[in-house]
């Protein structure tokens, strides 16, 4: 069988499953209606205690503990109604090839009387239907409205209806591609590129394309938005595992820096129901603490709300050790942070031509 065969045998099979555990959820609910039972459901608590760090996967897990929400219950029918609804709305979006945003689903629970107070609300039960099901609400084709972009020689062949077998290289446009559904589940066909460079800023990101980075270091360009939303997290595994491409890392120097990095490498507190996030190889190459010193970049001081956040970063399991506890004593040490556009007061291209090659070959030692 083909690589390209079994790609779509992949997406047949990921599309099967969604539809069956939907659909045995819903007969469930209908058996246990008929037999006069009221119906209830449990899925993983998703609270904080029940939120524990496996330290074999190096990622934040869901322990034992559960929920249960049962219609004999008064105060449990409203959760269980909307949840039951959104499993309803997930299972049309899966039949019909069709996508919807969060906002979306806030907005279509309205034309079936399906009362959310605000949409943080319906998004908590988004959260909640993955829980139960073990799938991210992705596979249910629900995605936020924010959007990152990719850079790079890598020719992909889209998957989503009406794009059937198209092709695109994605450097063919100097402004990048939107890692949205259907750049996130399309087909890799070929790439010259040897590793991945995920950069926390736009700005950054235009850069390193009007430099062709992409060229000079055979990388695919990614631009993270900040925090990355789930589908730029799932393109960098799948490029990482599909590709074999090893995933750098640059963010600014701050305490928040650090952590976008921790969380494309070992996933997040608020997704440790899923598993399909991380890029445990990943590696964060900087803005370091110590680079703020070393290349002597323009800086500014800790605010409080920074030095909170290294305290609570350094209780963080995922943070003993190596560079991360390392880095954040330095950051509360020099009580400083920088940002990446600081390499700028040296020359526009300094970071490309000098910190870029510098810190990929430290890369390697880590």
């Amino acid at each position: 069988m083909s690589s390209k065969s079994t790609k779509e045998g992949i997406a047949i099979s990921r599309k099967r499953e969604i539809k069956k555990l939907l659909k045995e959820l819903g007969t469930r609910i209908y058996s246990e209606m008929d037999k006069g039972i009221f119906p209830e459901i449990s899925f993983p608590s998703r609270s904080v205690r029940n939120i524990v760090y496996d330290e074999k996967i190096k990622q934040y897990i869901l322990g034992k503990a559960s929920v249960k929400r049962s219609t004999y219950n008064i105060k449990h029918i409203r959760p269980f109604t909307q949840l039951i609804w959104l499993a309803f709305f997930a299972n049309k979006l899966v039949e019909q090839g069709k996508t919807s945003t969060l906002r979306d689903v806030f907005y279509s629970a309205q034309a079936y009387d399906i009362d959310f107070i605000d949409q943080a609300e319906s998004d908590e039960i988004i959260t909640d239907l993955e829980a139960l099901l073990s799938k991210a609400r992705e596979d249910f084709n629900i995605y936020p409205e924010e959007r990152s972009a990719i850079f790079g020689d890598l020719t992909i062949e889209y998957t989503v209806p009406g794009y059937e077998g198209k092709r695109l290289n994605l450097a063919s446009h100097p402004d990048g591609y939107l890692i949205g559904p259907s750049l996130s589940t399309a087909n890799f066909i070929d790439t010259s590129a040897e590793m991945v460079l995920a950069v926390e800023k736009g700005g950054l990101f235009t850069r390193f394309v009007e430099e062709k980075v992409h060229n000079r270091y055979k990388a695919l360009i990614i631009d993270t938005a900040g925090q990355p939303p789930r589908s730029t997290r799932y393109m960098l595994r799948r490029l990482n595992q599909e590709l074999g491409l090893p995933v750098y890392i640059l963010t600014d120097g701050d305490v928040y820096g650090e952590h976008i990095a921790m969380v494309i490498i070992s996933g997040s507190a608020n997704a440790a129901h899923l598993r399909e996030l991380t890029v445990p190889s990943a590696k964060w190459i900087g803005v370091w603490g110590s680079d703020i010193r070393k290349y002597k970049l323009p800086s500014d001081p800790l605010t409080d709300m920074d030095v909170k956040r290294i305290y609570e970063l350094k209780k963080d399991p995922r943070y003993k050790g190596g560079i991360w506890q390392r880095e954040l004593d330095v950051f509360l040490k020099i009580k400083k942070k920088s940002e990446l556009e600081a390499f700028a007061k040296y020359g526009l291209t300094t970071i490309t031509d000098k910190y870029l090659p510098e810190k990929l070959e430290i890369a390697k030692s880590l």
